[in-house]
């Protein structure tokens, strides 16, 4: 959510409901979290009639939590979808394994995704971009609906995915981060949605492996189906488990990018002195990025289970409870960041935990960094600002803090 200022009113204890995804929609959550960092920084969410989970929100504790693999297992679920419930691809994608047998598929894929790919494809992803946003100058465009190609402009090329399923994997990728929105129903209820959007992506995936397999190149899908095992004791990766890391790798995607873009240019057009910089020091667009990403948080939480007895804050915690911690607090912590609630281009440093940390740390990073410096250096040449002419509509997510709906107006140069 868009703010400027420090939210005033805290909240009571017994109020607090960070589960309900509707409630991202129409509110923000930062006086919620302003009330546990300041009054119960570790603190256990009940769920009547379910599994309740930790929350902890100060930026320490989140990067313990996020950082520690071996107290805070990733194997059986990663959002709050999975407390309780765990995920069925748990110990099968880079997202839900725990080091070491995370690093055996990191290190490949890595490179498949690493700095020095990405700066080689920068020429060929500027120009997309510059297609991306040519709309803009055409009059009044949803700018968050624009951004939903940008992720697989990158992810698209790197992965292999020819452009023809771009549009629709955008959108069922959107459908399984947020199955509840009615601008993603693909059915009459969430669980449908979200059976037709895993059936969508896994069939496109498969398609693609098979003409991999019959054809490799040099992009990720090629990648996974070359790695011989995960680990000595096991039998070569299968088209299943391909198929999961693919998904995996798609929703990290657009999970991030378009979303930080979004919120970020929203940022700007209430802060015309921030655009005229963009034009004056190309430095800028650098702690544009990194502020744009710890403004948006767009990731709310990460979720891990604890694999033995221990504490946090000096709150112990039992073997087998589920921990939240709440990614979208610890950027705002003001114990790491001066005015937190400024948003602001020259921080420094900047140590937000909106690609994550530790082994988990966001493998997209670099993709996702490379497309938002561009559009915003594309953006800033080609417009004197932006201005809002509708309503926003945010992503009904606990998970993501999303952008549905932006319409916003370009002033061209020429």
């Amino acid at each position: 959510m868009e703010l400027s200022a420090t939210p005033r009113a805290l909240v009571e204890l017994g109020d607090i409901e960070l589960y309900d995804p509707a409630a991202y929609q129409t509110a923000d959550q930062h006086a919620t979290w302003r009330t546990l960092r300041q009054n119960a920084p570790v603190w256990f969410h009940d769920r009547p009639g379910a599994t309740g989970f930790w929350c902890v929100t100060r930026h320490a504790d989140c990067e313990t939590v996020i950082k520690d693999h071996q107290t805070f297992s990733s194997q059986e679920g990663t959002i709050l979808a999975s407390v309780g419930v765990g995920d069925a691809a748990g110990g099968q994608t880079i997202t839900l394994m725990d080091p070491p047998r995370h690093g055996t598929v990191r290190g490949p894929t890595m490179r498949a995704l690493g700095h020095a790919v990405v700066r080689d494809r920068a020429p060929r992803i500027r120009e997309r971009v510059r297609d991306l946003i040519a709309p803009c100058h055409d009059g009044e465009q949803d700018f968050a609906r624009l951004m939903r190609r940008l992720p697989m402009i990158i992810a698209g090329e790197l992965m292999g995915v020819p452009e023809r399923y771009w549009d629709d994997i955008a959108i069922w990728a959107a459908a399984c981060i947020a199955p509840d929105d009615p601008e993603y129903a693909l059915a009459s209820t969430p669980a449908r949605t979200l059976r037709i959007a895993h059936h969508e992506l896994f069939a496109c995936f498969r398609e693609l492996i098979q003409d991999r397999r019959r054809s490799p190149r040099q992009d990720l899908i090629s990648v996974l189906i070359s790695l011989d095992a995960l680990d000595d004791r096991e039998a070569p990766v299968q088209d299943w488990r391909i198929l999961l890391n693919c998904y995996s790798f798609i929703l990290g995607a657009n999970t991030t990018t378009p979303h930080v873009a979004s919120h970020t240019l929203l940022a700007l057009v209430d802060r015309p002195d921030v655009w005229a910089q963009l034009t004056t020091d190309p430095a800028a667009v650098a702690g544009l990025v990194e502020e744009g990403v710890r403004w948006t948080s767009p990731t709310h939480h990460l979720v891990r289970r604890v694999t033995a007895d221990t504490s946090i804050g000096g709150v112990s915690i039992p073997k087998g409870d589920w921990v939240v911690a709440w990614i979208a607090s610890a950027n705002r912590d003001s114990a790491v960041f001066t005015d937190p609630f400024t948003f602001d281009i020259h921080r420094s440093p900047n140590r937000h935990l909106g690609f994550g940390g530790g082994p988990h740390y966001c493998i997209g990073a670099p993709s996702s960094r490379l497309a938002l410096s561009i559009l915003f250096e594309e953006l800033a040449a080609a417009y004197t600002r932006f201005d809002r002419v509708g309503p926003l509509v945010h992503l009904q997510s606990n998970w993501i803090n999303g952008l549905v709906s932006m319409p916003v107006q370009g002033i061209p140069r020429h």
